[in-house]
């Protein structure tokens, strides 16, 4: 059983009937879901992932106008749940806000994740908050939210500004370029086979960001990075190629191949990024240094298109 279900059958027969009989009062201004970091709050959990924090739970977000007296109550009854549910077995609750699971105010979360105690964000913020926190700020399911007021803060995380998602795509166009087209063959030209998979490792790790700014989706935390390209409709066929240019040795022959699994990543990346934002590139030869800057003279807010091409990115 996946995490994101134990969570949602752990709410519904032991949480809800507890918050209902215990909490009517606060039914209508608290949000109940499974969301944050975790394999299960992105639905990647498997029989690996169940070594530590897998266990039934879920989060209840309160509002920071609930007094402390109740948010402790609530904590407290949350903790006198059914310690085990389906065979698996609950761990330690920790204080208010301070687990993955249990009481969390909505500002925390919203904190922690994106640095604004109400999920609002100015541009420049947007271009500064990592997108793996945005990813978890976003995932897994909110069971109930009568109020609505945490879910429309959620969805207003959802997508990030247009000229914030450019500025985003720009410097990761950039940064492909400069270590898949440039520096990857002159490393190869000197010998210097480990400078060039780090070339090789630096064009996965920008050339992916792309694929996920093109897409409008947040790039998770690495580890599931690649799981989450495979979800990507005009991505997925790509996750093999990035692989292979990690995974392989850097000797003259296998070299070839990699420029040329480079160049077919760099004409996929450049057809996607044309059909986004109708910049001009060349299909069999595309420079994607060429195509980073025209991407960057689309942004349509002037204060981000000014700023240094590589601002939004790391």
């Amino acid at each position: 059983m996946k995490g994101l279900e134990l969570s949602r059958r752990f709410y519904l027969e032991c949480g809800a009937p507890m918050l209902h009989s215990r909490f009517p009062e606060l039914e209508g201004i608290l949000a109940v879901g499974l969301s944050g970091p975790g394999s299960e709050c992105f639905g990647y959990d498997d029989d690996i992932s169940r070594d530590h924090d897998f266990e039934p739970g879920f989060c209840i977000f309160a509002p920071d106008s609930l007094d402390r007296k109740s948010l402790f109550e609530l904590e407290r009854a949350y903790a006198s749940l059914p310690r085990s549910f389906l065979g698996f077995e609950r761990s330690a609750v920790a204080p208010v806000g301070g687990s993955r699971h249990g009481v969390i105010l909505q500002s925390d979360f919203f904190r922690q994740h994106t640095g604004s105690p109400t999920g609002s964000l100015t541009p420049r913020e947007w271009m500064r908050v990592p997108e793996s926190f945005l990813a978890e700020a976003t995932n897994g399911e909110i069971f109930r939210d009568d109020a609505g007021t945490f879910s429309a803060a959620r969805s207003s995380l959802l997508h990030m500004p247009e000229s914030v998602r450019l500025k985003k795509l720009a410097g990761n166009l950039l940064l492909s370029a400069q270590s898949g087209q440039y520096n990857y063959g002159r490393c190869i030209k000197r010998g210097d086979t480990a400078a060039a998979q780090l070339s090789a490792i630096e064009f996965t790790r920008h050339a992916m960001a792309s694929c996920f700014n093109i897409s409008g989706r947040y790039m998770p935390y690495y580890k599931w990075s690649f799981t989450a390209l495979s979800t990507l409709p005009e991505f997925a066929t790509l996750a093999d190629a990035f692989e292979y240019l990690i995974s392989t040795d850097n000797d003259k022959k296998t070299a070839a191949v990699k420029t040329d699994v480079i160049g077919d990543i760099c004409r996929t990346l450049a057809e996607q990024t044309s059909r986004l934002t109708n910049a001009a590139y060349k299909c069999e030869n595309p420079d994607l240094e060429r195509l980073a800057y025209a991407v960057n003279d689309k942004i349509k807010d002037t204060d981000i298109r000014s700023l240094n091409i590589l601002y939004a990115v790391d």
